[in-house]
């Protein structure tokens, strides 16, 4: 079906086909959107929807139920005068009453009208009946009508997930749409830096994605004629900069202040660069286990911020986690110690060289379906993961279902890399060693994922089976 809106959205192929198709649906639908802070949510719904939203209401942040009533009387009266002499309604059952007689004055018809309730989360505060009160709204007469478009939207993911799209109780199995949306790739992060004007080199879009990931409003601040180098300048370390203060407001928007989110991040941030396990994230804060810790441990894997993921050493599987946002990753690793100074001095650290190896490492993990195509095999199913013993190390296994295993050194480097004899016999110690360690019997190929190539020579010509650069993390 083709794809029908309104305003501009770059890339999001996949989330305007599923809003497109709940245009043209046979009934009403119930659409739940969340991910990150910034991530662009509330821009893709409302300049998808645009004039078929016919009511928009968004909670605050902080607010007790009256409040919350208060700013939903007030965007009620913005689309219709009926309700100007009505009392403030004493709880969410009669606020949502009067939402019903607006919505009976709208004639049905084939043609959906959209209704977006943005941060869902913060208006459900402890005892505020919100939730239960919109679960009548929905099951008592959204689902009595065809022509409804309800669209509901939160950054808090593990709320979204467990109070919406999991709900056991008056909203159990109502969701019809799920968008869970991701930061941009880095293909769409150039094609929305392009829409900006903004003609920009890869490597130097590769340098802004480590800093500022492929998150929207961040994106939205880089500005045409900079260099990767001026911007990020401007952006975190001038004093008043647009990010100064985004790490610590990122955990207040969306977190208890009593939850352990921010000491889980920067525990991960003082840790091996690989990962650590949950038992070493307990030893590291110097607590038990218990629900608290595996909530917030949870929501940061829901939001986006950690990378739950396999790892195996020798043939022994485990469960690691890192830090999976790159601005995170970015503040706690720069913008916290150099605080007051210029990036213009910094980056030219050998500390900063080490630490892009760590970062496009991260962000290959995040595009392996773009590498699985280079590669020509991403119709075939595969594992991916890490691996190391205690004599070697592979950053990107893609252990495939047609007998074959792709080892991926992934290297960030500023020119082509070559490879002498001493890197040539380190590359065959890997391959022996998880084969041996293993004991697959499948082909093990190297693969090299670089910046700007493998200088080809008789050592990479000896093992290499496939030299990609970072031109493939930019393919669609």
């Amino acid at each position: 079906m083709q794809i029908i809106m309104s305003g501009i959205i770059v890339g999001r192929i996949n989330e305007k086909q599923v809003l497109s198709d709940a245009l043209y649906s046979y009934r009403s639908e119930l659409i739940a959107v969340y991910g990150r802070r910034r991530v662009g949510k509330t821009y893709l719904v409302r300049e998808f929807f645009g004039d078929k939203i016919v009511f928009s209401f968004t909670g605050l942040s902080t607010g007790k139920r009256h409040d919350q009533i208060n700013n939903f009387m007030l965007k009620l009266n913005e689309v219709t005068s009926d309700f100007k002499n009505e009392k403030q309604p004493v709880d969410w059952l009669e606020a949502f009453s009067l939402l019903k007689k607006f919505l009976k004055g709208i004639k049905v018809s084939t043609k959906k009208k959209v209704l977006f309730i943005d941060e869902f989360p913060w208006v459900d505060s402890h005892k505020s009946g919100f939730l239960a009160a919109f679960e009548n709204f929905w099951n008592d007469y959204c689902t009595t009508r065809r022509d409804l478009v309800v669209v509901v939207c939160g950054s808090a993911a593990s709320y979204m997930v467990k109070k919406i799209i999991n709900n056991s109780k008056g909203l159990s199995k109502r969701i019809t749409q799920i968008i869970k949306l991701y930061p941009f790739t880095l293909y769409e992060t150039q094609a929305f830096l392009k829409f900006k004007g903004i003609l920009m080199e890869k490597h130097e879009i590769l340098k802004i994605y480590m800093v500022l990931g492929g998150v929207a409003e961040y994106l939205e601040h880089v500005k045409k004629g900079e260099s990767a180098v001026i911007a990020i300048d401007r952006l975190c370390f001038q004093k008043g900069s647009y990010l100064e203060n985004e790490y610590d407001e990122v955990f207040k928007s969306l977190f208890d202040k009593h939850s352990f989110h921010q000491r889980i991040v920067n525990a991960l941030a003082s840790n091996k660069r690989k990962g650590i396990t949950r038992d070493e994230i307990l030893l590291e804060l110097n607590i038990s286990s218990g629900g608290r810790f595996s909530d917030s441990l949870e929501d940061l894997i829901q939001s986006g911020f950690v990378l739950k993921y396999d790892a195996y050493k020798d043939n022994t599987k485990s469960t690691l986690y890192r830090i999976y946002d790159e601005f995170c990753l970015f503040h706690l690793k720069f913008m916290s110690t150099y605080k007051g100074t210029k990036w213009a001095h910094v980056f030219q650290k050998q500390e900063y060289k080490t630490w892009c190896g760590h970062a496009f490492e991260t962000i290959c993990l995040k595009h392996s379906e773009e590498i699985k195509k280079a590669l020509k095999c991403d119709q075939i199913e595969s594992k991916n993961y890490s691996w190391h013993n205690s004599n070697s190390q592979i950053d990107l296994v893609i252990d495939r279902a047609d007998d074959v295993v792709n080892l991926c050194e992934i290297k960030f480097y500023n020119n082509e890399f070559s490879i002498d004899a001493a890197y040539l016999n380190k590359l065959r110690k890997k391959e022996s060693q998880f084969r041996t360690s293993t004991s697959t019997k499948k082909g093990i190929y190297t693969v090299m994922i670089t910046t700007w190539g493998l200088n080809s020579n008789q050592y990479s010509q000896a093992i290499v089976t496939n030299s990609l650069t970072m031109d493939c993390l930019f393919e669609q």
